[in-house]
């Protein structure tokens, strides 16, 4: 391998390493805040929660933009220039923007409010938490634009200290919110997260130097029209995507009970739990570079490639031990009362694992700013899986919400690579299809074992297949990047396993 090819796998695990950290801290976090929720709300506070926070998320999604994605395209590319007045122009633009969408969408969502509440749960009864969420909107939408320029100039680390900080202060904030108010405390419990997050996101956005720019109203809109074009783009495409998971939630509220609500709501969290940390991790510092130099086919397909790869070998343990303990992990963040959201958490699963296949070739159509083709891939996907969704809780009940969750990606990902590889001619490499068909083969295997045998007997193969996976990806993980690159624990334990790459143990005895 060449040099600049195990640059990038080190800089690719490298920011893992920081969102990874900061994602677990949040994992443990949000398992104290989840176990709250549950024992105090139970599975219908719980759906509850799921409803008010995909209103919360739709509303931004509307009030942003698509700031949080135009945004991190702009700030990476002017980074990439090194042109100081160019970046600090794209900063102060993005941020003017986005205080001006976040004051309308605010102020739309608290108008709305009634007829939000109708929609949402066929009563006007919850009309004024709804128009209380309008402030968790406006923090949300300013931070999300702040997460994007910190993002696009690539500190990676800022990032991960304000996640992890932000995950102290929302868990410090909920626990006595939802402790003392009960489910009337749900909304001021988001609020209260929105506000420590831009609280953070501003006081790391300014320990950037920055040079002062000014703009007049003119200047702002000509010069926003730009930038709102593909935002428009990416809004539209997040709106689509959170207005999925909302209708989802209304579909199964609607035929199944707010009970089987809460079930869906806790699968969905934890089936996304770790692979949520992948792709975030994928966006924080892929999409940057990626943007940055996706005028070069070349370059770009292969540092798709590599991502997929590094994505790949971290996402496939993973979700063989989410499978093998699914029963026991949904004891442990919420109650045995949840023990229905087992079968439906296994089935997000494969679809988890199919989306960490297709995202980074999406990517490339964000990075390129293809709006036409980003725009209706994104219509399709999500026209789908409602239509999949529906049909299937007529067919399996609230599994049916995790059949079609699979079964869409396994359409997505493949409409992707079709529209990517005449667009870039990108292909996956050999060594790509080698590790996903691997992975995939032990994923459905032991998906399939799930509906023959239960119990210890299933979680102690499932354990097996885990550690064995680990090992694998470790080994490769070894090989792909510098030994001295590593994290010292990691050397070690290569080192003790022997994984190391020949003549390289030297280095490990050092540590």
């Amino acid at each position: 391998m060449d040099k600049k090819g195990q640059r990038t796998y080190g800089q690719i695990l490298k920011s893992s390493a920081f969102i990874g950290g900061s994602s677990v801290v949040n994992i443990l976090l949000g398992i104290i805040r989840t176990k709250v929720i549950a024992v105090v709300l139970g599975p219908s506070g719980m759906g509850l929660f799921g409803m008010y926070n995909s209103i919360a998320d739709l509303a931004r999604s509307i009030a942003g933009m698509g700031l949080g994605s135009s945004g991190v395209r702009e700030i990476a590319q002017a980074s990439a220039t090194g042109d100081d007045q160019r970046i600090a122009r794209t900063t102060a633009l993005v941020l003017r923007v986005a205080v001006i969408c976040a004051a309308v969408g605010a102020a739309a969502l608290a108008a709305l409010c009634l007829p939000v509440a109708w929609v949402s749960f066929g009563a006007p009864d919850h009309a004024w938490d709804i128009a209380l969420l309008a402030l968790a909107v406006f923090c949300g939408t300013i931070g999300a634009a702040q997460i994007a320029l910190i993002q696009g100039m690539r500190r990676i680390a800022d990032l991960a200290r304000a996640s992890i900080l932000g995950g102290v202060g929302g868990t410090v904030a909920t626990i006595p919110i939802i402790y003392f108010l009960g489910q009337r405390g749900v909304v001021p419990a988001l609020v209260a997260v929105s506000l420590i997050g831009l609280g953070l996101t501003t006081y790391y956005l300014r320990q950037i130097p920055i040079a002062k720019v000014r703009f007049t109203w003119q200047e702002i809109s000509t010069e926003a029209r730009d930038l709102l074009k593909l935002g428009l783009v990416f809004m539209a495409s997040g709106l689509m995507a959170l207005g999925t998971a909302y209708l989802v939630r209304i579909i199964v509220t609607r035929g199944l009970g707010l009970v089987d609500a809460g079930f869906y709501q806790a699968a969905w969290a934890l089936g996304g739990l770790y692979i949520g940390m992948i792709l975030q991790a994928m966006g924080a510092d892929f999409f940057p570079r990626l943007s940055a130099v996706i005028q070069d086919r070349a370059e770009g397909n292969r540092l798709v490639n590599e991502q997929t790869e590094v994505s790949l070998l971290m996402a496939g343990p993973g979700v063989l031990a989410t499978l093998a303990f699914a029963e026991p992990v949904i004891r442990l963040f919420y109650t045995t009362d949840f023990a229905p959201a087992v079968p439906l958490l296994r089935w997000i699963c494969l679809g988890m694992f199919l989306r960490v296949v297709s995202w980074p070739m999406g990517f490339i159509l964000i990075a390129r700013g293809a709006r036409k083709a980003f725009f209706w891939s994104e219509v399709a996907s999500c026209l789908l899986q409602l239509m999949l969704v529906w049909v299937g809780i007529k067919w399996f009940g609230l599994a049916g919400t995790g059949v079609a969750f699979f079964a869409m990606y396994v359409a997505y990902a493949g409409l992707v690579y079709a529209i990517v590889r005449p667009m870039t001619g990108f292909a996956w490499s050999a060594e790509n299809c080698r590790i996903g068909l691997g992975f995939g083969v032990l994923i459905l295997l032991l998906f399939a074992a799930s509906f023959l045998f239960s119990g210890v007997g299933y979680m102690l193969v499932g354990g097996i297949l885990t550690v064995l996976s680990d090992l694998y990806s470790l080994r490769k993980l070894c090989h792909l990047v510098p030994v001295a690159r590593l994290p010292a624990p990691v050397r070690r334990l290569a080192g003790l396993l022997r994984l190391l790459p020949s003549g390289e143990q030297s280095i490990c005895r050092k540590d």
